[in-house]
């Protein structure tokens, strides 16, 4: 079946019109070492029968989470969703439903959202939020260019504890903003506070650091926080795993003046990476500057509640220019499962899944330092992940583990650090049988 509906006649009309005779003058500046000279090998069309057989083909290759068992982490989780999420999210309304244009015909939409931001600002200890961004590195990067805004300042110091996608998106936001990134070492996997201490000066914009950080392991904040208040308005961004802070101190008790991060961990399948989900909060103080769309609460003539869009970046889409960011919209069907996931689980549930997460990691970890070879590089201060080296390669290990059908963890060599290892991570759907199978395929490689 030919999908191109121009017919002959109808391309010689066109091509008449522009004053040219073949198609292929229209690439005429296209140097012809380039120009392929053949037809494209690919084969026919085929019919949709034919089609689907082969689309079920290839996709059947692919190896989902039903079929292996993941320790893999890095910012995308495997934790358990309630059935109750992916039922209300099915219903037409919601997953019809796109971004709030006309508040007053989206009530609903507009609900949810402000309970969203709600969960959001209990979690972090701040504020006020936004109704979520497209995914962590952007809620990062957005985060960097609100603190220049803020402090009018170029100078953006980045921990390298920060995942290196977030680090990589926030450079590409900032480097035609005129930011100057500064990059600080770490010390086994925190952050060197020494360096950092050095590199506070008058031009610093905002520290940036991750709580867990991309180790797992969790920041000395007292620390960072008494050596960012004693410099001058600098701003201190943490990125942050929602779900850690079910147990951990919320960035907001270290005076934290922007918290970003992926939202994926709040009831969002992993879905062969994305769609996901940004969150970003911040102090009330810096309403104006928060890219993104907010939602408040009011009330009617007739004195009922209702809701609406308080603010958006491109101030209503008619003062451009005093828009604090491009970003002109929101993951609003991920934060309506994210917030169904928070209210389906509640303080307590949020509490125990974070719980079980830390135990069950530090089971396995303890267990892993019991066998010859192997050692952990941040034994005990670590959330849910923590790094591993083996004697043998790590590509070796992930093969053979991958063999018995287990993702063993992420191998830390594709990245920018002076480190090599395995990033492990053990969520609280790993059973008890599923951690006896890692230590077991790691006793017979050693």
């Amino acid at each position: 079946m030919d999908y191109i509906s121009n017919t002959e006649r109808e391309k010689e009309v066109m091509l008449k019109t522009i004053g040219i005779e073949q198609i292929e003058e229209l690439f005429s500046a296209i140097p012809e070492r380039v120009v392929l000279d053949r037809p494209l090998n690919i084969p026919t069309g085929l019919s949709e029968l034919e089609l689907l057989r082969v689309t079920k083909e290839k996709a059947n290759r692919n190896k989902s989470l039903e079929e292996l068992v993941s320790f893999l982490g890095a910012g995308v989780y495997d934790h358990y969703i309630p059935s109750i999420v992916d039922h209300l999210i099915s219903r037409a309304e919601f997953y019809t439903a796109y971004t709030p244009y006309q508040a007053e015909l989206s009530q609903g939409t507009l609900q949810a959202i402000y309970e969203y931001q709600s969960m959001i600002c209990e979690l972090t200890g701040m504020e006020l939020a936004n109704a979520s961004l497209l995914d962590g590195g952007s809620a990062t990067g957005e985060a960097v260019l609100m603190a220049g805004r803020i402090s009018r300042k170029k100078k953006i110091i980045l921990s390298k504890g920060v995942h290196p996608a977030y680090r990589a998106v926030a450079r590409t936001y900032g480097s035609h903003q005129g930011l100057e990134f500064k990059e600080i070492e770490l010390v086994d996997t925190l952050t060197d506070l020494a360096a950092l201490k050095n590199e506070l000066d008058e031009q610093t914009a905002a520290v940036v650091l991750q709580y867990p950080n991309f180790f797992g392991s969790i920041e000395l904040m007292d620390e960072i926080k008494g050596l960012v208040s004693a410099g001058s308005e600098i701003l201190l961004v943490v990125v942050a795993n929602p779900l850690a802070l079910g147990l951990l101190t919320p960035p907001g008790d270290f005076a934290a003046d922007i918290v970003v991060g992926e939202g994926q961990s709040l009831g969002n399948t992993i879905s062969y990476g994305g769609p996901y989900l940004g969150y970003m909060a911040t102090r009330k103080k810096y309403v104006r500057h928060l890219p993104g769309r907010i939602v408040g609460a009011t009330s009617d003539l007739e004195g009922k509640r209702g809701y609406v869009m308080t603010l958006q970046t491109r101030e209503q889409h008619i003062r451009r220019e005093k828009a604090t960011s491009n970003i002109c919209t929101n993951q609003a069907l991920n934060a309506l499962i994210a917030t169904i996931y928070l209210s389906t689980l509640g303080k307590e549930g949020i509490r125990e899944v974070a719980g079980q997460s830390l135990a069950k990691a530090h089971y396995l970890a303890e267990r892993i330092k019991q066998l010859p070879g192997f050692k952990i590089i941040n034994p005990g201060n670590y959330f849910h992940e923590f790094l591993l080296t083996a004697p043998c390669p790590v590509l070796d290990l992930k093969k053979e583990l991958y063999r018995k059908g287990i993702i063993a963890g992420l191998d830390i060599s594709r990245f920018d650090y002076r480190q090599e290892g395995l990033l492990v991570c053990v969520t609280e759907k790993r059973t008890k049988k599923e951690l006896e199978m890692y230590l077991s395929a790691l006793e017979v490689i050693n």
